[in-house]
């Protein structure tokens, strides 16, 4: 039993999924016609014959109304023909008192029983002179028996030519099967077959731009298998745009770091020299040194936060929005004290916190407020707001300068992103992509438009705030 068990599981693992879907459809249909055309052979034999016995049970009848003496006699012997009536014979249970003329019917000791009464009315297949015939034998008054038979020479050729129909139909029934089973595991499994041929193309070419071609037909009335090709296009799709975004990265990142990288180069090849310089040379390098050195760490220090998915859980905590901006805002006019920073909270956004990281919030916050002071004219106030919104609370920064061009609106949050207004400014264009890149790391949505009367708003909106204990208990800013 192991053997044949591992006998199927080899079988099975080296079969390809199309044959053996075509061999369990086969066999299930071969079956069900196989078992149909069975069972009605058995029905049509069971009639044949059936129809043969009443006819005996009337012939007995008949004789049993007709012959009411007491003796043993050959009611009628000539049943050789087919158009003849059935041969009778009444047969005593004392073989002594058989007449003596021969009996047409072969005499036996069941018939005798019947006779006796101690066996019950029997149908049996018997022969008359070469010929088949179905014989009836039941008792006939007292201590005697009643033998009538037909022959069965139509019975048995119906049930024959039934058989042979019945066993054609059912060969049939079972190359059908094949060709079904054969038709449903190439139709059924075509979708796999594309997917499996479109997933080992994939891996040879390292293309994912490949896509299987789904059948025609309306997107809800699709099967289970056209689904799973159309889900495998749609994770085609994302793994298209994923590398073509990393690849995008790399370029971008590569174009970034290319004008650092060369003055960081010149300068150090400028300082190796450091001989020929006078000292105002050699600290005008150092310094240029120094900040291209933080230029290129910050660049770097983005690329890797903006590669991050999602915020570490442990390092979670319940920040308060409102001291989060105090101390935003207050840093940001350390850094550009020509810009005037102005705060509004509202009483009702006052106590609100968040679940988040602090140093990823005060990031965001951080790179909002530097983008507005880079781009407001001197002087100029940059407006931060903090409001309740339905169940969350909204982040608003605003500034008076240019504001934001139609055509760069859709592109504000884009990694490496630069409008032409701001090419000369200094910037790599990840400072937004990291505010959209922490919100939504936050359950945040982070928005661009033109503000009213010129300059650019950015919203943050935080759905899941939530109304803290106290002021000491939450965090306002990450540890210095």
């Amino acid at each position: 039993m192991t053997g044949r068990r591992s006998l199927g599981a080899r079988w099975r693992r080296h079969r390809p999924l199309r044959t053996r879907l075509a061999a369990v459809a086969s066999a299930a249909v071969a079956l069900v016609a196989v078992g149909v055309c069975w069972a009605a052979f058995l029905v049509i034999r069971h009639e044949l014959y059936h129809q043969l016995d009443l006819h005996l049970t009337q012939s007995a009848t008949l004789v049993q109304q007709q012959n009411r003496d007491d003796g043993p006699q050959v009611v009628y012997g000539e049943c050789v023909f087919l158009s003849a009536p059935a041969c009778s014979q009444i047969v005593p249970a004392d073989p002594a008192r058989d007449p003596s003329a021969p009996y047409p019917l072969a005499v036996t000791a069941p018939v005798r029983e019947v006779a006796t009464g101690d066996r019950a009315p029997y149908y049996s297949n018997i022969g008359v002179e070469g010929h088949p015939a179905r014989m009836l034998t039941t008792p006939f008054g007292e201590d005697r028996a009643l033998q009538v038979a037909l022959r069965s020479d139509t019975v048995q050729q119906g049930v024959r030519r039934a058989a042979w129909m019945l066993g054609g139909v059912g060969g049939a029934g079972v190359l059908l099967a094949g060709a079904l089973g054969y038709w449903v595991s190439r139709t059924g499994l075509a979708p796999v077959a594309r997917l499996t041929a479109t997933a080992e193309r994939i891996a040879a070419t390292r293309d994912a731009r490949h896509r299987i071609e789904l059948p025609p037909g309306p997107p809800g009335r699709q099967d289970e298998v056209t689904r799973l090709a159309a889900s495998f296009n749609t994770m085609l799709g994302e793994l298209e745009q994923s590398v073509a975004a990393q690849r995008q990265l790399v370029a971008d990142a590569s174009h970034e770091l290319r004008t650092p990288l060369t003055a960081l180069r010149t300068n150090a090849e400028l300082l190796s020299r450091g001989d020929r310089l006078t000292p105002a040379q050699r600290e005008r390098a150092s310094g240029a040194l120094e900040r291209q050195m933080r230029e290129v760490t910050r660049l770097v220090g983005d690329l890797i936060e903006l590669a991050r998915e999602e915020e570490p859980q442990p390092l979670l905590e319940d920040v308060r929005l409102s001291a989060l901006l105090e101390h935003g805002v207050g840093t940001a006019r350390e850094h550009w004290p020509a810009v005037g920073f102005t705060v509004a909270v509202e009483p009702a956004a006052q106590p609100l916190t968040v679940a988040g990281v602090p140093a990823r919030l005060s990031r965001l916050l951080g790179n909002l407020l530097d983008n507005a002071a880079k781009f407001s004219p001197p002087g100029g106030p940059v407006e931060a707001a903090l409001t309740a919104h339905g169940g969350g609370c909204e982040l608003t920064v605003r500034d008076h300068g240019p504001g934001i061009a139609a055509e760069d609106l859709p592109h504000v949050f884009d990694r490496f992103y630069r409008a032409d207004a701001a090419r000369a400014l200094p910037g790599s264009g990840l400072g937004l992509a990291m505010v959209r890149r922490i919100a939504l790391a936050h359950g945040a949505e982070a928005t661009a438009e033109r503000a009213p009367g010129g300059g650019a708003l950015f919203r943050v909106r935080f759905t899941g705030a939530t109304a803290g204990e106290d002021e000491q208990g939450t965090t306002a800013h990450p540890p210095d």
